[in-house]
């Protein structure tokens, strides 16, 4: 019993959704980045054109004002273009990261709406828990990776910076223009270099992330015994039970009536389709039947394999009511089955043991 507590099992696809349901997915933090500073980087590379006019046009603005009095209209001015401008530049910025941040989430874990998340749960204020969670295996694994990134993209911006700042006091001589164009340079650079260690940790995170989140979800057979329990009695998965189950025994059924010596019908409502075989079965045997569209196909199939059909509707009925699928006829009904099937012989038409 102590081996069925062990959470040793794959989660089932009930698990997964029912977790999926209350917002916790495997989602890693570090892809979203990732496809953030990409369509970031791509947005500011495609509009760096107007960027710089319009950085160009707010310093000429500036430079326009030097000789007037600073006061009280003339700094509300300032602050009111300044506003303007950076929200001309940032706000198309703005909206592309934001989208990429939903595409960045939805393309790892699909749509996934859910307000569970937000309702409270008092429970996390339970400072045990809390003070526990401070050195679970999950945080100390956070903070290396936080830890790693933070020291790489330190090294890495130092290393850039140190070798940029040497030629500041040439680009120092360049006029505006060329100075943003080697801001540009520089930046498209360093932001290539960042996105593909960006990009290394992201990956490596996306699989510890999803080798926790499966882990944490594994599962104890006891769990599963538990949650099969509780599914069979689901009355909408016993009836999508009960409606496979059905599916099943009409394929069954279908497949057996080309074996049939005769089928016996109402002639509408009703067929039954009856094997004899002497070496098997002491009796005839009523391997389908069924009533309005399924004695239809019944009879369709007859015809399709050269089975004979004969009118008897008291006797249709009858064996429709009294004798369940794969089993002998009852006594009562022997002498009329066997009148139909000596009739059947007779004729020729499905000869008795040639099936």
């Amino acid at each position: 019993m102590a081996d069925d507590q062990e959470k040793t099992e794959e989660p089932t696809a009930k698990k997964l959704e029912d977790a999926r349901a209350d917002g916790n997915v495997a989602k890693s933090q570090d892809i979203v980045g990732v496809v953030v500073l990409f369509f970031a980087i791509l947005a500011v590379l495609m509009m760096f054109s107007f960027i710089a006019d319009r950085m160009l046009s707010l310093s000429k603005y500036y430079f326009s004002l030097m000789k007037q009095p600073l006061d009280r209209e003339l700094m509300m001015d300032m602050a009111v273009v300044t506003m303007k401008e950076f929200l001309i530049m940032a706000l198309p910025v703005s909206i592309i990261v934001a989208v990429a941040g939903i595409f960045g989430t939805v393309a790892q874990i699909g749509f996934n709406f859910t307000t569970k998340p937000l309702v409270p749960n008092f429970g996390k204020l339970d400072p045990i828990k809390g003070f526990a969670n401070l050195f679970s295996l999950q945080k100390a694994i956070e903070s290396v990776k936080i830890t790693l990134k933070s020291l790489t993209a330190l090294g890495i911006g130092f290393l850039y910076f140190w070798y940029y700042v040497e030629e500041l006091p040439t680009v120092a001589l360049f006029n505006l223009q060329d100075q943003l164009g080697w801001l540009r340079d520089k930046a498209i650079v360093l932001a290539s270099v960042m996105l593909i260690v960006i990009f290394i940790y992201a990956i490596i995170d996306l699989f510890l992330v999803r080798k926790q989140y499966f882990d944490k979800l594994k599962m104890s057979l006891q769990e599963i015994k538990d949650e099969m329990k509780n599914m069979e009695g689901d009355p909408h998965i016993k009836a999508k039970i009960r409606q496979i189950q059905m599916q099943a025994a009409k394929k069954r059924m279908m497949s057996a009536v080309p074996t049939a010596d005769v089928v016996i019908t109402n002639p509408t409502h009703y067929a039954v389709a009856i094997v004899y075989d002497e070496t098997k079965h002491n009796a005839p045997v009523v391997v389908a039947k069924g009533v309005d569209n399924v004695a239809i196909q019944i009879k369709k199939v007859a015809r399709e394999n050269g089975v004979h059909i004969v009118q008897n509707p008291p006797l249709a009925r009858s064996l429709y009511a009294e004798v369940e699928l794969d089993r002998p006829i009852p006594d009562m009904l022997f002498a009329a089955v066997a009148e139909v099937l000596a009739y059947v012989y007779k004729m020729g038409k499905k000869q008795k043991g040639s099936r």
